[in-house]
């Protein structure tokens, strides 16, 4: 592959559309690459080359084909995930079966023009976190080949850091998707539960379970996101947003990031981490973050539920016909963990559920002191001969800051966050609420763009963070005026202050309880604009906002100096009879000075 051959979607954007290179030659110089260095242990299985081959050339040949997303990015996808052709084994070869379709996210991915490359290596049945549970070999971090990948995801995060892919699918159940990112200088999102398609997973832990996306920026995970998401109807644990559930309003703007106090981290003797982990806490108070101690005990609690509690137990729900039949072919660890479960009973895991709810209730506490949570993606990383000598309790200490988000409902994306001076690199990962996926790939693309410059553009969420209605005000709703509470109590948050456009008056009313103005269009004034706040208020508390607007007040549109349109306060035009002009102050804080 030339040296200069970019896999980013971005450059592979550019390259099309200047017929410098087609599908094709793109794939052509992957297999090359690929077939450069041992299969082992990055893959378990390839695409014959002439059928990525021929999908590349009917993407040529198709007129239309160049406006999918992803046309002509090649990607690799875990050995737990369905692709029809390749045999699925999960790590294991004694496991292996022949799909009769893709995946339901794979298949999406096609359509949107993606072409798959091949089949990746895991840790067995995606049990751990270090990357070396496989008979195909471990994975070595690209950085130092004594040292960890990490996993489950092993091989899909080795074939993007080494560029042989644009995006690697990955599975997610304890941090999978995301330690191997950690330790490959990679992005890795572990979207909400459900927002994916699991339909064509081999399953782990079936509730918990999610397919992860690993790629270089966040605006490539955004896009491979966008495009694999969807609900499926076939799939029983498929689930979409209700109204409001995606609203981010501290997406646009000041952010409250919680951390650990300090007796709560735990960076395993990994003084580089550490240094680097407040670096970053550095680095995002930069940019707008507002650092908050949160108690991570409650969360610590959740993430201890998931090995040392019966969720292990649906491993071998998954497995247990498997396990009694073919449990000499698996790996030994793998086996013990999975055979493990056998232990639980079901008043166990009744015990243990009501024992996660009351901590969810308690992480709500918590919850409302910050937006999203800013940990280290892993306190340290491990050389293989380390993780020969200890592999579960070093595998235990890789999910401290992994373990519970799942258990919680929360989304998390994995980001580079520099290296240490051994060359080793270092993460952090941003998380939130369930289905706050697309913001917390914005705040977290605004952070990596801090490291330097990187391909393709910033995520650019408009001018209204998801799920979110923009509203500007005008009087009594201003920041620090008598009814702005009616905007904070709904979470709502303040996104800039402007200007209407030329052509609007502004009057002091005088039969109001509260001292309040009425602006109102006039198109054939050309006037200078009337200030204004715009905030963002989250969708599903739109209407309970609109329902407190008395008369002779309305909610209709206006339009912003910056041309954009946006929900407004508006006048009656018969409360004007007797009420003051007061167009000249230019607002209405001026008014009141």
């Amino acid at each position: 592959m030339k040296a200069d051959f970019a896999l980013d979607l971005a450059s592979l954007r550019t390259l099309y559309q200047s017929r410098a290179a087609k599908p094709a030659d793109v794939v052509a110089a992957v297999y090359d690459r690929i077939g450069s260095g041992p299969l082992a242990p990055v893959w378990i299985s390839l695409v014959p080359r002439k059928y990525a081959m021929a999908q590349a050339r009917e993407l040529e040949s198709d007129p239309l084909a160049a406006a999918r997303p992803l046309y002509g990015v090649p990607f690799a996808i875990k050995d737990n995930i369905d692709v029809a052709g390749l045999a699925t084994t999960a790590g294991c070869p004694a496991y292996a079966y022949q799909p009769a379709q893709s995946a339901t996210v794979v298949q999406s991915l096609v359509d949107a023009g993606a072409i798959p490359i091949g089949k990746t290596n895991l840790d067995q049945f995606a049990t751990g976190l270090v990357g070396t549970r496989s008979p195909h070999g471990a994975c070595s971090s690209v950085f130092d080949p004594r040292y960890i990948s990490g996993g489950s995801s092993s091989g899909s995060a080795v074939a993007v850091a080494a560029k042989l892919v644009s995006f690697a699918l990955g599975s997610d159940t304890a941090g999978s998707g995301r330690v191997p990112a950690a330790f490959n200088n990679l992005v890795g999102l572990k979207p909400s539960r459900g927002l994916l398609s699991t339909l064509g997973l081999v399953p782990a832990c079936r509730t918990l379970d999610c397919i992860s996306i690993l790629t270089a920026t966040c605006h490539d995970a955004y896009t491979v996101w966008d495009c694999a998401r969807g609900f499926d109807g076939a799939d029983p644990f498929s689930r979409v947003a209700a109204v409001g559930q995606s609203a981010a309003p501290w997406a646009a703007g000041t952010f409250r990031f919680g951390v650990p106090a300090a007796d709560q981290l735990q960076f395993f003797g990994d003084d580089a981490a550490a240094c680097l982990y407040q670096k970053a806490l550095s680095d995002i108070e930069g940019m707008g973050g507002q650092r908050v101690e949160i108690d991570f005990a409650v969360f610590r609690a959740a993430a201890d539920l998931l090995y040392a509690g019966p969720w292990v137990a649906e491993r071998l729900a998954a497995l247990g016909q498997f396990v009694d039949l073919h449990g000499d072919q698996m790996n030994p660890v793998v086996r013990e963990i999975i055979s493990g479960a056998r232990r639980y009973t079901a008043v166990d895991a009744f015990e243990a559920e009501y024992r996660l709810r009351e901590l969810r209730r308690a992480a709500e506490s918590e919850w409302e002191q910050m937006d999203v949570m800013v940990l280290p993606t892993t306190g340290t990383t491990y050389t293989h001969e380390a993780v020969a000598a200890e592999p579960i309790r070093l595998n235990t200490d890789l999910g401290y800051y992994t373990n519970f988000v799942n258990l919680l409902d929360l989304a998390a994306v994995a980001v580079p966050a520099g290296f240490r001076t051994t060359g080793l690199p270092f993460g952090v990962s941003f998380i939130g609420p369930a289905f706050s996926d697309e913001a917390l790939l914005a705040v977290a693309d605004r952070y990596h763009r801090t490291h330097g410059k990187l391909p393709g553009p910033a995520i650019d969420l408009g001018a209204c963070p998801p799920g979110c209605i923009a509203v500007a005000v005008v009087g009594a709703h201003l920041k620090g005026q008598p009814l702005n509470r009616q905007l904070t109590e709904r979470g709502a948050r303040l996104l800039k202050t402007c200007r209407t456009a030329r052509g609007y008056r502004l009057y002091a009313l005088d039969r109001t309880m509260t001292p309040k103005p009425g602006l109102v269009r006039d198109e054939g004034f050309d006037g200078k604009g009337i200030e204004v706040e715009v905030w963002a208020v989250p969708e599903d508390r739109f209407g309970g906002f609109v329902a407190e607007v008395p008369p002779p007040l309305g909610i209709g549109n206006a339009t912003l100096d910056s041309g954009e349109t946006v929900k407004c306060f508006i006048c009656e035009p018969d409360a004007l009879r007797g009420a003051t002009e007061i167009t000249h102050f230019g607002g209405w804080r001026n008014y009141l000075k």
